[in-house]
């Protein structure tokens, strides 16, 4: 236990004291700050501010149009197609929607939207919204309805309510912060996986290559030495990952002084990513006070508990598999990428599961993907912010820890056995089938 010790601590001073490992700590949060704050200022503040020309001769404008947002309409009288082709090429206008005499306002005819370039699918999204809402207004008023009363006829519908059969509340608001917590926690957990997984590797490879393990393994067992290697780089991992999570979160805090009224430009976005429709969802159904009482539901000490355990289930799990593959490799990095498409295909498969179980945490291949060891620390997370009972149960919980430990300490066995051959030995390019010979050869 001592030598394991040993060799943690050097794998993981040699990799804490580079100027790398600081810069990288400190940049890498506040790039993706950036990125993230660039990508949201291109895509609410950013707008093709489109000049569309709409000339209405059935006259069912009724001689007046407001514009909307980014889409500047403007109503020309006396004109024809011909001559609105003419001031199209001219590119006085960006479009224009010309409306027959013999449109009818309650019939199923659909009007046509010319222009002088390609227009970008959400553009065209928002360009049909905006002049439906116009259309909408127009017949409401044809029907001796106004705006005002339909947006109290809608505001009073009957919603159906949500509870559980225990009786506790189970409303929008709950479900899309349970489905944001749960697709960061096992987005994060994959992006642990890849990074410190083939972080190991390249450690093992590197140390094989220049010959530094033959002076090591005569000093320490090859299983000391693969469980110190792993223990380092994960302490590592996990020091990083704390620095970057206050970091991220507290960068995030700035996002409502830089954009104060994101969630209200981000309302008129007709494609958003689901994060954002989630988001959108919270704010939809209640101000700052109901997405504070939904926060309040979540019971966030099980949920970072959990993280924390499959955060090292997971890793401890993935990082014998990849230090396995790293002892068996020689100077060709393509032996390694060859040998790691089989490690890699479950990660890729539980974060497939994982967008799924967010969604319906109680469909089955949610509870097969969070019970089996190789893709439960990504789906289980997706699953365990929903509660307990609700999105899992507590067997169900029971059962894939026990499932993850049984599994960590059969894969760590095997990759013990692999890299206790494949360490030592060179010139011989690697394949599945020689290192399952390593596995079960009799010591």
């Amino acid at each position: 236990m001592n030598k394991i010790l040993l060799v943690a601590r050097r794998e993981f001073l040699s990799r804490v004291q580079k100027k790398t490992f600081l810069l990288t700590t400190i940049l890498l949060p506040l790039l993706i700050f950036v990125f993230y704050a660039l990508i949201i200022y291109f895509s609410v503040k950013s707008g093709d501010n489109l000049h569309i020309a709409v000339a209405d001769e059935a006259n069912i404008l009724d001689g007046n149009i407001h514009s909307k947002e980014d889409m500047n309409f403007e109503l020309v009288k006396n004109q024809t197609a011909e001559s609105l082709n003419t001031a199209l090429e001219n590119k006085k206008y960006d479009g224009y929607i010309f409306i027959p005499s013999t449109y009818e306002l309650m019939g199923k005819d659909s009007l046509q939207l010319k222009s002088n370039k390609a227009i970008g699918i959400m553009t065209r999204e928002k360009i049909q919204k905006s002049f439906n809402d116009i259309l909408e207004e127009k017949r409401l008023l044809a029907l001796h309805i106004s705006k005002a009363q339909l947006d109290s006829i809608q505001n009073n519908a009957n919603r159906i309510k949500f509870a559980t059969v225990s009786g506790k509340t189970d409303d929008d608001n709950k479900a899309g912060v349970s489905y944001i917590v749960g697709y960061i926690s096992g987005f994060l957990i994959y992006i642990i996986l890849f990074i410190y997984g083939s972080m190991v590797m390249r450690g093992v490879m590197e140390e094989k290559v220049s010959r530094i393990a033959e002076v090591i393994i005569s000093s320490v067992k090859p299983f000391q030495l693969m469980m110190g290697k792993i223990t380092g780089i994960g302490a590592v991992g996990l020091v990083q990952f704390i620095i970057w999570i206050v970091l991220v979160f507290g960068l995030q805090l700035l996002l409502p002084l830089i954009f104060p009224d994101l969630l209200n430009q981000m309302h008129g976005q007709p494609i958003q990513p689901a994060g954002i429709q989630a988001a959108q969802a919270i704010k939809d159904n209640g101000g700052m006070t109901e997405i504070m009482r939904s926060f309040s539901q979540i019971n966030f000490p099980l949920i970072i508990g959990c993280f924390i355990f499959y955060f090292l289930g997971g890793y401890l799990l993935y990082s014998s598999l990849f230090a396995a593959v790293g002892s068996a490799v020689n100077e060709d990095p393509q032996d390694a990428q060859s040998l790691m498409l089989p490690i890699t295909m479950p990660i890729i498969f539980a974060i497939v599961i994982m967008t799924k179980a967010v969604n319906e945490p109680n469909s089955g291949l949610a509870v097969f993907g969070s019970l089996f060891p190789l893709t439960s620390p990504i789906v289980m997370m997706a699953r365990i912010a929903h509660g307990i009972p609700d999105g899992v149960s507590l067997w169900e919980l029971i059962l894939s820890i026990v499932l993850l430990i049984a599994g960590f300490i059969a894969t760590t066995w095997l990759a013990a056995k692999i890299y206790r051959t494949g360490i030592l030995m060179y010139g011989k390019k690697p394949t599945w089938k020689e290192m399952w010979k390593w596995a079960v050869r009799k010591s």
